[in-house]
């Protein structure tokens, strides 16, 4: 499915406790269209809908949707702070192109 690196685990976590306590929520990571090569991560702190794949991590939850699951998978979820930008990425090997911002890409399969 997607494998999520340590500091997206820590990232989440980090997120998380603002929520209130009895939440079920996680982050949801989702490929939709648009975007200037076709397709675009979007990435939201929500629950669990039917469907869902669910990763599992150091007692937080990833959802990936049915319809992004074959963009996302063998990719890889990270965080990263630093000058170039701060915030979760995904390290995809299904892109076959990506644009120059590096929230859009498309791949040569389709889903």
């Amino acid at each position: 499915m997607i494998n999520v690196t340590d500091n997206a685990v820590r990232q989440l976590q980090t997120l998380l406790p603002a929520q209130d306590e009895n939440s079920r929520k996680g982050l949801r990571v989702q490929v939709e269209k648009g975007g200037c090569s076709g397709l675009h991560y979007e990435m939201t702190l929500d629950e669990k809908k039917d469907g869902d794949a669910v990763v599992e991590r150091d007692g937080v939850h990833f959802f990936i949707d049915g319809e992004s699951i074959p963009y996302l998978r063998g990719a890889t979820l990270d965080f990263s702070g630093g000058l170039t930008g701060t915030g979760f990425r995904v390290v995809n090997p299904n892109a076959s192109r990506t644009c120059g911002c590096g929230s859009s890409f498309e791949t040569t399969q389709s889903a």
